[in-house]
């Protein structure tokens, strides 16, 4: 990882929206009773965590730790002033900061992001925090744009890191560390257990929200199942076509471009994998209808979701996120509690089970950002600039950290519903 000093940030040459919106190249303007905060802020809440923060003024912060190395301060402290944490990612785009071990630096984030700031400040959240914007709220029309900001940036970027599957969620291991001869075998291990969670077998009748690229579709129709998987994403849909045709399957996989809103039709089975996540809190109990009225009595419904502590999700739910405007806008994770509560308030559903895999989600991100990292040349090669490149590392290293720190974790749930007429 680069320690060199900061550079002017440019955009994807192709198309700057395509490329994430990259952060304003000269820091904003704040006041300077505004940075004199921002600077006791940060010095008192990371002089006392287990990091070692090295200012370009000679300043040591820490107790002893990862190491993290600010080439500007004064710039990092702007950013961070105006746009909290959005600014923190920010800096990290414009070369403002580094760490040797970036995922280690971000845990110890990640494992103290509730008491980072003084109790008094955080009562005032409201006052400083970014709102979410009104564009990015997930209805129908927002939904598309949303998606398509993340999704259809590229699927050649998404082939440079993913495995063959072209899975892009959590894989389930048999052991660690996981290796990456591992993660396709894990991949289908995942989506296998999702499958028999749902009860996908021959003949069955089989929606899937959110295609991806298209393996779990192949994968339950050759059980047997007839799929109809549902898609916003124009580049996903294309792709997922060929590989089900190639794979013979295209008689039994109807992929549909289709807002899960707009789906029809009776089911024996659901499986949706990290879906939720891109629903937005307003629409989490239509979400969760639409699964109950497409499930036939006795139907089975099988989720992968990423979830967050409820405190935390209540905290934020309303703040804009460096993870919201960059990777993935109008998005929020939901906690357990959450989940539950849409689901017992606004349908027929029940929760029958619920397991963890936090650590698997880890090496997964592990996996994706070392081959992301080591392929950095193919990267260039595909129009996405050096901005770009810290962007996407910032955004699997952050995610990895949460889930290394426990502050994230991603859920397997089974949810039935009852067949009354029996």
């Amino acid at each position: 990882m680069t320690t060199a000093e900061p550079r002017a940030l440019t955009t994807r040459h192709e198309d700057a929206d395509r490329g994430g919106h990259p952060a304003p190249a000269t820091p904003p303007d704040a006041s300077w009773a505004r940075i004199a905060l921002t600077r006791a802020v940060l010095r008192g809440a990371l002089g006392r965590l287990p990091l070692q923060v090295r200012c370009d003024d000679g300043t040591r912060l820490g107790t002893g730790g990862p190491r993290v190395d600010l080439h500007d301060t004064d710039a990092f402290h702007r950013r961070i002033g105006v746009h909290g944490l959005v600014g923190f990612g920010e800096s990290y785009m414009a070369g403002e900061w580094d760490a040797p071990d970036l995922v280690a630096a971000l845990t110890v984030l990640a494992g103290h992001a509730a008491d980072l700031i003084p109790a008094p400040l955080q009562r005032l959240r409201r006052l400083w925090a970014l709102k979410q914007p009104d564009a990015q709220r997930n209805t129908p029309g927002g939904s598309r744009d949303n998606i398509s900001h993340h999704y259809d940036l590229s699927n050649d970027l998404f082939a440079v890191f993913l495995d063959e599957t072209l899975t892009y969620s959590s894989a389930l291991f048999r052991g660690f560390p996981a290796t990456w001869p591992t993660l396709a075998a894990a991949q289908h291990r995942k989506i296998d257990r999702l499958l028999d969670l749902a009860g996908v077998t021959e003949g069955t009748r089989l929606l899937e929200i959110g295609t991806g690229w298209g393996e779990l579709a192949i994968r339950a129709a050759a059980r047997g199942a007839h799929v109809t998987t549902l898609t916003l994403s124009h580049e996903q849909r294309d792709l997922a076509l060929e590989r089900v045709a190639r794979a013979g399957l295209d008689d039994r996989v109807d992929i549909r471009l289709c807002d899960y809103r707009e789906a029809e039709g009776t089911y024996d089975a659901v499986v949706s994998v990290e879906m939720i996540e891109a629903v937005g809190e307003e629409f989490w109990p239509v979400y969760f209808r639409t699964l109950d009225e497409r499930l036939a009595p006795g139907g089975r419904a099988a989720l992968q979701a990423i979830t967050m502590p409820h405190d935390r999700m209540l905290a934020g739910r309303h703040t804009h996120t460096w993870i919201q405007k960059y990777i993935f806008p109008g998005g929020l994770l939901p906690s357990v509690e959450a989940v539950e509560q849409t689901v017992r308030d606004h349908t027929r559903l029940r929760v029958t089970r619920r397991d963890a895999y936090g650590a698997h989600y880890a090496e997964t991100l592990r996996l994706w950002r070392e081959r992301f990292t080591a392929r950095t040349d193919d990267v260039d090669a595909l129009g996405f600039d050096e901005t770009f490149r810290r962007m996407w590392t910032f955004y699997l290293a952050y995610s990895e950290a949460g889930f290394r720190s426990g502050y994230l974790d991603v859920q397997h749930y089974l949810l039935t519903k009852e067949d009354l007429s029996r």
